[in-house]
């Protein structure tokens, strides 16, 4: 009785579509629509693009298929996958960094995402808001991350098909409609095209080391690997899930609400504010395009259809960073659904609160400074955001494609992909065991050397 009520506490997915819903939605998040933006315009426009599509369709897509055969082959939390699979404790680690990444960057993530909440209101009542102000007033953002942190919660408390599934399948159509939308609109303003001709024409001569390696880097974290996230809801399918397809539909979202992202900014950037810093960062959202949408006639309807756009995306991603703790206390604690969620909840709630003091000047966690692998760490946020957000995730990344393609035997994930896809045969199955043994370590090893600063100042990706 006590595994099958487990069992019940876990949950599946009810249906293909709701998996690449899900799965899709922890994909795409904030990094879509802003910081995907400026990095085309700090690193040559439409030729990073083109960089960045190569990213994810040699890299970011072997390394997904990889997370997921390795969930669904265990039907286990990213650490119970490794263990169930014959991984020692060495490569359990893996499993315990995708853990800890998912709770912490859960937790600093969401004061981003509470700021979009606050602005949701900010536009449609249409009050003027100094972003600068507005993060140093934590009477305003420490609520309006709670309440973020609490919506995820209850969704996340719903269970698999009831409260995951369900959600990324309204969200989801609601996202792209509202993309869309908005998209449509800034293409049509006088004066786009100079925006829409920064951000498509790409200029191959600014192609370089840098360059490949920033575009990595956000494939990366665009396609959600490397977190757990995929392993976890991996675990969640039955075995008659075409996984291979499946990938291609999660990659092919994500990278169009990254497209489509810099066709909402560029273009209206360009046409109402020209001369404007297009790589201007946070302060691109939430200084800049609020003066852009007062610009438009009817404005803040469209600024605030905005920060809702903001708001989903980022509770499709925070819903699986909370289902990916949650299913290691449920698989391995034993723990039930409610209380597990209800205590991670918490517990990100607490965490978040270093996170959003550390926007105010002065304050004890803006003023903590330390170099970690030759990188100048500056606040808790920025210290997180490194550690957790950004290297931890590229050292996981490593240790499963080392695990799948070398500590164990390689056929064995290949086949897990080939059950329930039967076109992953010959060359696609040569090609991605080939990619996952040599292609992705090899690259993995220069971005992280590149981020300690091998070749020259050290770069975050």
């Amino acid at each position: 009785m006590a595994v099958s009520s487990n069992t019940e506490e876990r949950g599946q997915f009810g249906s293909s579509l709701g998996f690449i819903m899900a799965a899709a939605g922890s994909a795409v998040g904030l990094g879509n629509i802003w910081r995907f933006p400026y990095l085309v315009g700090e690193n040559g426009g439409g030729a990073f693009v083109f960089v960045y599509i190569l990213c994810v369709l040699f890299i970011g897509l072997p390394l997904l298929l990889n997370e997921i055969a390795l969930g669904r082959k265990s039907g286990k939390n990213p650490i119970g996958a490794i263990r169930d699979t014959g991984g020692n404790k060495f490569w359990q680690l893996a499993g315990v960094l995708c853990v800890l990444v998912c709770f912490f960057v859960f937790s600093y993530y969401s004061v981003i995402a509470g700021w979009t909440v606050g602005y949701i209101f900010t536009e449609i009542i249409n009050i003027p808001v100094d972003f600068e102000e507005f993060v140093q007033t934590p009477m305003y953002v420490i609520p309006l991350t709670f309440s973020f942190i609490l919506m995820t919660i209850l969704i996340v408390l719903g269970g698999i098909s009831g409260g995951i599934e369900k959600a990324a399948k309204f969200l989801m159509p609601v996202l792209f409609l509202i993309i869309l939308f908005i998209a449509g609109r800034s293409v049509t303003l006088e004066g786009a095209e100079a925006g829409i001709n920064y951000y498509l024409n790409p200029d191959f001569s600014k192609i370089n080391g840098t360059v490949v390696l920033q575009a990595l880097g956000q494939a990366f974290f665009s396609m959600s690997v490397g977190w757990g996230l995929m392993i976890t809801f991996g675990s969640y399918l039955d075995k008659k899930s075409n996984i291979v397809q499946s990938g291609g539909w999660i990659a092919g979202m994500d990278t169009a609400v990254a497209l489509l992202g810099g066709l909402m900014v560029f273009p209206a950037l360009f046409a109402l504010l020209p001369g404007k810093d297009p790589a201007a960062g946070p302060a691109l959202v939430f200084d800049v395009l609020p003066k852009v949408f007062d610009a438009m006639p009817g404005g803040n309807i469209i600024g605030g259809l905005f920060f809702v756009l903001l708001m989903v995306a980022a509770l499709t991603s925070t819903i699986s960073m909370l289902e990916v703790p949650v299913a290691y206390l449920i698989d391995d604690r034993k723990w039930g659904r409610k209380k597990a969620t209800w205590l991670v909840g918490i517990a990100a709630m607490i965490l978040s609160v270093p996170s959003a003091l550390s926007s105010i000047e002065g304050n004890i966690f803006a003023e903590i400074r330390f170099t970690f692998l030759s990188n100048e760490l500056v606040g808790f946020f920025g210290a997180m955001d490194f550690i957790f957000g950004t290297f931890a995730v590229i050292v996981i990344c490593l240790m499963l494609a080392l695990y799948t393609g070398w500590a164990q035997k390689i056929n064995d994930f290949a086949d897990e992909l080939a059950q329930g896809a039967p076109g992953f045969t010959g060359t696609f199955r040569t090609g991605w065991i080939f990619f996952i043994k040599w292609i992705c370590p090899i690259v993995i090893i220069l971005l992280i050397l590149n981020m300690v600063g091998l070749f020259g100042a050290p770069q975050a990706a």
